[in-house]
């Protein structure tokens, strides 16, 4: 059975995040975490934390935080009423990044969903910083949902790929799992700056590799020319129709380029397909 870990802020990007999860997995049975963070980072001084209440835990809000995560879950089963899924709640006093690694430790947590708000003015990151952090430093399969994702089975998946990095079979086991379960399609991409370019001696390797690796699904690769990467990356996703996009966290130079800094008024993947973030399994 999977351990998925949700943490929540209580508010409508979660909910989002909570409910594409459940659909997504809906056929499959699983156990939820529910997670709180009474974030640390709101006390902290030069990286020190100072706990409020003279370094007291403050009782009362947690038996609030558990009161609210628990009208969530009645929320849930009013949506979903049938689900056999199981569920925990957790609430944590901590920094948000390590509440989320010791559960991630405790739990054996599979996969971690999280929503994020995504960018309104240019040159932001367009996740926001407490995802971002996630991401970076949690080694752990992550799906970050968009504001505007819709909840639904992907059925073309994009996974952006410079063919530079050679990818254990590790890695890709989220994403050859979600694959499988909801028989999707992926489509690898290349962009390049010019058309003419072509693919060296490792990156062919590499391709190969992958052409391997995902012989028993349905897979294709493709090469778009554009000087800028996420731009790339929008015009595949608007041509495919693409549900998901699969990226492996490894390769933080060409991560970034697609997730964390494209400019926002031109680039709009961002807003409603979610992100697969693929880190390899520590056993």
């Amino acid at each position: 059975m999977k351990n998925i870990l949700i943490p929540t802020d209580f508010s409508d990007n979660s909910w989002n995040a909570i409910v594409y999860g459940l659909t997504l997995f809906e056929k499959e049975r699983c156990q939820f975490y529910l997670l709180h963070v009474e974030d640390l980072g709101m006390y902290a001084f030069n990286d020190t934390a100072t706990l409020p209440y003279n370094s007291t835990i403050d009782k009362k809000q947690i038996d609030r935080s558990k009161a609210k995560l628990k009208s969530l879950l009645g929320r849930i089963y009013e949506k979903f009423p049938g689900t056999n899924h199981s569920f925990g709640i957790l609430v944590e006093y901590d920094f948000l990044v390590d509440a989320i690694k010791k559960q991630v430790s405790e739990k054996k947590i599979d996969l971690i969903i999280m929503g994020t708000k995504g960018a309104s003015s240019l040159n932001k990151d367009i996740v926001g910083s407490h995802t971002s952090d996630v991401i970076t430093r949690v080694k752990c399969p992550l799906l970050v949902i968009p504001e505007k994702a819709k909840a639904k089975i992907p059925q073309e998946i994009a996974f952006p790929t410079d063919y530079r990095i050679f990818y254990p079979l590790n890695v890709l086991v989220t994403l050859m799992d979600l694959a499988q379960k909801h028989g999707a399609s992926i489509r690898c991409l290349h962009a390049v700056k010019e058309h003419f370019e072509h693919l060296d001696q490792e990156q062919l390797k590499n391709k190969e590799l992958l052409d391997d690796y995902f012989d028993k699904f349905n897979h294709s690769f493709h090469q778009v020319t554009s000087k800028r990467l996420d731009k790339a990356v929008q015009c595949f996703t608007e041509s495919r129709d693409i549900d998901m996009i699969a990226m492996v966290a490894k390769n933080l130079n060409f991560f970034q380029q697609i997730l964390f800094k494209p400019t926002v008024a031109e680039i709009s993947y961002h807003t409603h397909i979610p992100f697969l973030v693929l880190h390899e399994q520590i056993s």
